[in-house]
């Protein structure tokens, strides 16, 4: 389904990344402002909803420990456990929305979301080509309108179906 979008103030999303705050350990600290809805969680990391989705179901996962290298910060072995939540989620959204594509991204700067993390984001059928890949991932392009009782149903679908998993 072709989703309406709104516009976003990107000056404030932008000033909010680079304020000093981490959005990822502040959600994990429990801080008020920072709450996001929590997917899945292992030892190690953590997926949930991303609040400012240019897609229905964009997840976002990450280690728990406040890291910033996409890789080096990682031993191969905490590399791989890592991208095996991100394969699990991935799938998960794949098998509840059937969306045409499903990107996977690692986004992030030390002037801005430090924080390693990746990017699910599931494209859904029948998007026209102008509106996919990159333009449909940029924030310039307005954010997706969605309901609470949406945003609710697909977690509870997304969880099912992460539960009945061979992890």
């Amino acid at each position: 389904m072709v989703r309406a979008r709104k516009p976003i103030d990107l000056g404030a999303l932008h000033q909010a990344s680079n304020a000093g705050l981490c959005f990822i350990c502040e959600m994990l600290r429990g801080t008020s402002g920072f709450e996001h809805e929590v997917v899945a969680e292992t030892d190690d990391a953590v997926a949930f909803l991303d609040r400012y989705p240019t897609l229905f179901g964009r997840t976002i996962v990450a280690p728990k420990r406040h890291l910033e290298a996409v890789c080096g910060d990682f031993s191969q072995a905490e590399y791989l456990a890592l991208q095996g939540l991100v394969y699990r989620v991935a799938e998960a959204i794949r098998k509840v929305l059937s969306p045409e594509r499903v990107y996977v991204l690692s986004l992030g700067s030390r002037d801005g979301n430090a924080h390693v993390h990746w990017h699910i984001a599931p494209l859904p059928p029948g998007l026209p080509l102008d509106q996919q890949q990159h333009h449909a991932l940029m924030h310039e392009h307005g954010v997706i309108e969605d309901s609470n009782w949406e945003r609710r149903d697909f977690v509870e679908r997304l969880r099912v179906v992460l539960q009945n998993e061979i992890l």
